[in-house]
């Protein structure tokens, strides 16, 4: 996979669809959850330009608890409601911000992040966790990164199997 590293795509949407297609490959024999949702965050790592953090939290004992990820270390915790992931989990609706510096109630980790993206996991209409995407970049994110990060998701949740503790 180190030829896709970070490869030149003639639009967004190409490079989704590669994305997309590496991701099935990737997971679809794995049934270990953990180590699916390990190396997608690493394969948003290696394909996305323009990121300083890909990962998860997932939804355990009422709060948001840091997953498998790429990028500088994180907040551990997560109330829901709190921050972008925490509202985006609240909502169960993806959430794009354009500037992280005038969000309402955000949670910085990382300084240099500037924008962001959060899409829910939901399966089986329970609250699984969110998938979290930041960059250093302002408007960084837009709605055709929000369709195939949606994507993205449906694929994990087609191919994972997640433990009880999280459905």
């Amino acid at each position: 996979m180190e030829e896709i590293n970070k490869k030149e795509y003639e639009t967004k949407e190409e490079l989704y669809k590669d994305l997309c297609k590496t991701l099935t490959a990737l997971i679809r024999d794995e049934e270990d959850w953990l180590a699916n949702l390990a190396n997608s965050s690493a394969l948003l790592w290696m394909m996305l330009k323009d990121i300083n953090w890909a990962g998860f939290y997932l939804y355990k004992n009422n709060e948001l608890v840091l997953g498998p990820f790429q990028g500088k270390p994180a907040c551990t915790r997560i109330e829901l409601g709190k921050g972008v992931c925490g509202k985006a989990a609240l909502a169960k609706e993806t959430i794009l911000v354009e500037n992280v510096h005038e969000f309402p109630g955000y949670i910085a980790c990382d300084s240099q992040s500037n924008s962001e993206i959060v899409v829910p996991i939901i399966k089986n209409n329970k609250l699984i966790g969110v998938l979290d995407i930041d960059s250093p970049i302002y408007s960084r994110f837009d709605e055709t990164d929000k369709k195939y990060l949606e994507e993205f998701v449906d694929i994990l949740n087609k191919y994972i199997t997640y433990p009880d503790k999280f459905i």
